[in-house]
């Protein structure tokens, strides 16, 4: 890469919630930085997002743009493109390349990458997903209250799932697809919260007049349902990390990076946030987590150049002796 490439303290490879929290933060403490976003949010097919103080209820676009137009005002830059490689320079900082060909170097580099829900193979799910397929009843749950659900089990979900969202629907049956039995303690639990168990495979899904209707099985019943949550899969986007050899911790959606409680990974100077370091991750924890890590990258660059001003006027003052 161009060892004369533009130089910034801090890179942020993603510009979601977490990416544009570390920036404003940055950004504010006059740092030079460039947050690289691909475009590819994980809340993108949600027509609004909820549980965010101050901006419950609102397009995920419109959040992501006014974003934008808060970093920029302090002067943070913000690329439409993709970090397509991250390689330490042997003195502690980064060589950061980019997909459309731009080299830059960082002093500090935050992940916030985000993950890939992948959902079930079951025909229909994807293009309802978002919309009456779900699979958190606190980003949803309350939209879709008293309607008719349906859970379909998974193994990262299904029980757990069913019985959590009896607090927004009474009406609840949980399909166990490919699962097995429920145990005896579970089966008591279910009966007791009201929960109906379809056994059966699901094949897919009902829908018309561009509404989610039934549940599909593979014995011919349609099952009437107008909500389906569904567990999904979520793999972090984490190939800039692996390739850094990142440390990672094993979890029920596949491993992810270890991180402290500021967001830093194994790897010396960069830090991990949002999904890109949990799968469980809210957008306003998100933001939260972004703003920590930059409040600490600030801190630590701070005592850095500090440092590096004390060990040159000592260099200095030896020569002079």
């Amino acid at each position: 890469m161009n060892s004369n490439s533009d130089t910034y303290d801090v890179v942020v490879v993603g510009g979601g919630a977490a990416g544009l929290g570390a920036g404003l933060v940055l950004g504010r403490s006059r740092r030079r930085v460039l947050v690289v976003d691909a475009g590819e949010p994980r809340n993108a097919p949600a027509a609004h997002m909820q549980g965010y103080l101050s901006r419950d209820g609102m397009p995920p676009a419109e959040f992501l743009a006014v974003g934008r137009r808060e970093v920029a005002a302090y002067g943070v830059e913000v690329a439409d493109d993709r970090v397509s490689a991250v390689r330490p320079d042997g003195a502690g900082e980064f060589e950061v390349g980019l997909a459309k060909g731009r080299s830059v170097h960082a002093r500090r580099v935050v992940m916030a990458t985000g993950l890939v829900d992948e959902l079930p193979d079951v025909p229909g799910l994807a293009g309802r997903w978002g919309r009456d397929v779900l699979h958190c009843p606190y980003c949803h749950g309350y939209e879709v209250r008293d309607q008719a659900f349906g859970v379909l089990a998974s193994p990262v979900s299904g029980i757990h799932q069913a019985l959590l969202v009896t607090q927004w629907s009474k009406d609840v049956t949980l399909f166990l697809h490919t699962e097995p039995e429920p145990s005896a303690d579970d089966r008591e639990r279910l009966a007791v919260a009201g929960v109906t168990v379809v056994e059966g495979t699901v094949t897919g899904i009902a829908v018309q007049d561009d509404r989610l209707t039934g549940v599909r099985l593979a014995d011919g019943r349609v099952v009437p349902r107008s909500v389906l949550f569904a567990g999904a899969g979520a793999r972090p986007r984490d190939e800039l990390l692996d390739r850094l050899g990142a440390d990672t911790r094993d979890t029920p959606f596949g491993p992810y990076p270890v991180v402290d409680a500021d967001g830093r990974t194994s790897v010396p100077g960069v830090w991990a946030v949002g999904n890109a370091a949990g799968p469980k991750v809210q957008v306003i924890n998100a933001a939260a987590a972004g703003y920590q890590a930059g409040l600490t990258i600030n801190h630590e660059l701070v005592l850095a150049d500090i440092d590096a001003g004390v060990a040159a006027r000592r260099r200095e003052a030896a020569v002079r002796a």
